[in-house]
């Protein structure tokens, strides 16, 4: 019987990465039975158990681990041949999969990756929109935008412009409840937190005149939700004080919707990111898409509101 050993490396390789066969299968489009059976002769073919399996879990056994080890250098020298190929010809075609966080990607991203598909129209998009940090090889990302620089080493960072989070809220919140002059006078305010899978982002930090201070929201008086537009929302209706990236506050502070709070605390992170795999090649249309947001976040970063001093 013919088989398919690479497209069954490709499934076990994502069942590793993803700790789960089904989830596996669906993402190379097989049904959950299919994915299995396909596993089954896999490992019937190699004549060794790749992993101990349970309804919820998947774990590599030792000859599991050491199969992943040779599987994993020889799809990525085949990935590496294809995106020469690609390199060679130049051709901009084909899906790209982007991840950001749901305000940012929904109200800035998103109307700019329209101009670069008008630009570059073989270009298909598939776009993931979470405010928490996504794993590139689960999720299958080739480029993510964080506001932050990657914790993980095995990435690689491109800083694309400033960032600095500010304090937002509505004038007619600042009207009801007076406008905090101090991180001190935090402790007299309402709040929306962002709620990320690691859990709140309640920590605020300050720095003024070269001090550092914090203050930590206390939850139980706290709006909270796990979706920055629901957060930006909030802040709009005057619900209460909402840390946001100043890119995301961008153009709500412009229009006079939100005002920033305690502007003079404020100071410059590390940058804005766009994160990848290394790779030996990096295919056309994601080198494109690179120098496009390179491009676009330089020419967006003299409309920025505040720039922050540290």
């Amino acid at each position: 019987m013919a088989t398919d050993r690479l497209g069954d490396m490709r499934l076990f390789a994502l069942a590793a990465a993803l700790g789960n066969l089904s989830a596996a299968g669906r993402k190379l489009g097989m049904s959950p039975a299919a994915a299995s059976a396909r596993l089954g002769k896999l490992e019937a073919a190699l004549n060794a158990r790749l992993f101990v399996r349970t309804t919820r879990h998947l774990r590599l056994t030792d000859e599991g681990r050491l199969y992943l080890a040779h599987c994993q250098v020889a799809l990525q020298a085949i990935d590496d041949g294809e995106a020469a190929l690609q390199v060679g010809t130049g051709a901009i075609q084909g899906k790209i999969r982007v991840s950001s966080t749901t305000d940012f990607g929904l109200h800035i991203l998103s109307p700019w990756l329209d101009d670069f598909t008008a630009r570059h129209p073989d270009v298909r998009l598939a776009m993931t929109l979470t405010d928490s940090i996504t794993n590139l090889t689960q999720d299958d990302i080739d480029l993510a935008i964080r506001f932050s620089p990657p914790e993980e080493g095995t990435l690689v960072a491109r800083r694309l412009g400033p960032m600095c989070r500010v304090l937002c809220a509505s004038p007619d919140y600042l009207r009801r409840h007076g406008e905090p002059l101090t991180p001190d006078a935090l402790h007299d305010h309402q709040f929306i937190v962002l709620v990320t899978s690691t859990g709140p982002l309640n920590e605020l930090h300050f720095r003024k005149d070269g001090e550092h201070s914090q203050f930590t929201v206390p939850m139980a008086q706290a709006w909270e939700t796990n979706d920055g537009m629901l957060a930006r929302r909030w802040a709009l209706e005057g619900r209460g004080i909402v840390r946001k990236p100043m890119w995301d506050a961008a153009a709500e502070v412009r229009a006079g919707r939100l005002r920033i709070v305690l502007p003079d605390y404020a100071w410059e992170e590390a940058g804005v990111y766009a994160v990848w795999h290394p790779t030996r090649y990096m295919v056309p249309r994601v080198r494109a898409l690179l120098d496009f947001l390179i491009e676009r976040f330089a020419c967006e970063a003299e409309n920025l509101p505040v720039i922050p001093r540290l």
